[in-house]
C-alpha cells in the first residue's frame, strides 16, 4: 500500500496548499520504458510537478501537488493495472510545503534508481536489518557500533546523527571505496542512515556482500525520524536537505533555514551566505557564473523575451524572501532579557 508508514503527531496539523510524497520502491520493473510515458502523463494531467526515476530495478522520485493530485497518485500507484501491483509496500512518506517546491515534472529512465555501480548490492535479494525510528536512539548510542552516514558531503555538512561518520563522498559511487577501508572484524556491526532511505537498502547489501555480518539501517530515513521522534529525544542535529526549493527540512517536516549558493549551488546555513553567495566562491572568484545569469535574465526582460532560468530565480528569490520573513518573526517573538 503507498501510505505513510506511521502516521506523527510532530506533522502540522493545518495542511498546506502543497502535499509531497517521496517514494521509493525497489522492485522488477523490465518494462520501464513504457512505464515514463504513462507516468509523465498521469502526473503532468494533474498538475504535478517533481522527479522520478525509473530503473529496471524499481522507482524513486519526490514529486509535489494539491493533496487531491498527490492522493490520486497514491491510489493509482497502488490499484492500477499497469504497476500490477508491484509497488505494494513502497517507502512513502509526505510532507506539506507552502509553496511549489518543483518547477516542472520530469520521469527520467537510468540504469539504477540510486546509483552505486556494484551489480552484486541487490536489495530485492538481502538488505540489512531494518531499524524503526522509535528504536534508533537506543542503537547508535551503543559503543559496539559503527554509526555511518551514507549521504554525500554538502549533505552531512548541513546535519546530521552524533556520533556518525562521514565517509566524505561527493557521490554514491564512492561508498565503495570507504567500505574498502574498513574491516569486517573490527566493525562488525554496522548501522547506517540516508535522507529516505534508499541508500541505505543498496550501501546495506553491499556491506553484507563485503563481509559485515550485522547491518542494520534506519528504516525512512531521517526524514521518517524527523517526522516521527519528538523533537525532546532527538540525536539529530542540524537540518536535513532535501532536493528541492525547500532546500532542508527539520523536526515535524518543517522547511528548514538553509539556502543554496547562487553559484556553486551548495547548501548553506543562512549566515554562511554573502548576498546570496557562499564564502569559498567569494574567494575563488566564482560569482561570475551567478552574475552572468542574471545579466542574461535581466537582457531578455528588456528585449521583452522569457528567459529558461526566470521561473527558477523568481521562486527562489521568493523563497528567499519568505525564510527571512520567518526568521525575523522567530527573533521577534523571542523573550527580550
Amino acid at each position: 500500500m503507498i501510505a505513510p508508514v506511521d502516521s506523527s503527531a510532530t506533522l502540522p496539523e493545518t495542511p498546506k496548499p502543497f502535499k509531497v510524497l517521496a517514494l521509493y520502491r525497489f522492485a522488477a520493473l523490465p518494462d520501464c520504458a513504457a512505464l515514463q510515458p504513462e507516468l509523465a502523463r498521469f502526473c503532468c494531467a494533474r498538475g504535478i510537478r517533481g522527479t522520478f526515476i525509473l530503473a529496471p530495478e524499481g522507482i524513486n522520485g519526490t514529486v509535489a501537488g494539491t493533496p487531491e493530485a498527490i492522493d490520486a497518485l497514491a491510489a493509482w500507484f497502488e490499484t492500477d493495472r499497469l504497476w500490477a501491483g508491484r509497488l505494494a509496500g513502497a517507502e512513502a512518506k509526505y510532507s506539506w510545503s507552502d509553496e511549489m517546491p518543483f518547477h516542472r515534472m520530469k520521469v527520467r529512465l537510468k540504469p539504477e534508481i540510486v546509483t552505486l555501480r556494484a551489480p552484486q548490492a541487490d536489495p530485492s535479494r538481502r538488505v540489512g536489518t531494518y531499524v524503526a525510528p522509535k528504536d534508533w536512539n537506543a542503537l547508535i548510542d551503543r559503543n559496539d557500533v559503527l554509526v555511518i552516514d551514507t549521504r554525500n558531503d554538502y549533505e552531512v555538512a548541513l546535519g546530521s546523527f552524533a556520533r556518525a561518520a562521514d565517509p566524505h563522498t561527493a557521490s554514491f559511487t564512492e561508498f565503495k571505496d570507504y567500505v574498502a577501508k574498513l574491516d569486517p572484524k573490527k566493525t562488525p556491526k554496522v548501522a547506517m542512515f540516508c535522507t529516505g532511505g534508499i541508500r541505505c537498502e543498496k550501501a546495506s547489501a553491499y556491506m553484507l556482500e563485503q563481509g559485515f555480518p550485522e547491518v542494520f539501517h534506519l528504516q525512512g530515513g531521517i526524514l521518517k525520524y524527523l517526522e516521527t521522534v519528538p523533537e525532546a529525544e532527538s540525536r539529530f542535529a542540524g537540518e536535513c536537505f532535501v532536493f528541492d526549493e525547500r532546500v532542508s527540512v527539520t523536526h515535524g517536516l518543517q522547511e528548514g533555514q538553509a539556502e543554496l549558493c547562487r553559484a556553486c549551488r551548495t547548501p548553506m546555513a543562512p549566515d554562511a551566505l554573502q548576498d546570496g553567495i557562499c564564502q569559498t566562491c567569494h574567494d575563488t572568484g566564482n560569482t561570475a557564473r551567478a552574475l552572468e545569469r542574471e545579466r542574461q535574465m535581466q537582457l531578455a526582460r528588456e528585449r521583452g523575451e522569457a528567459h529558461l532560468g526566470d521561473d527558477a530565480a523568481a521562486r527562489a528569490a521568493h523563497n528567499r524572501q519568505l525564510k527571512q520573513a520567518r526568521r525575523a518573526a522567530a527573533r521577534d517573538t523571542r523573550p527580550r532579557p
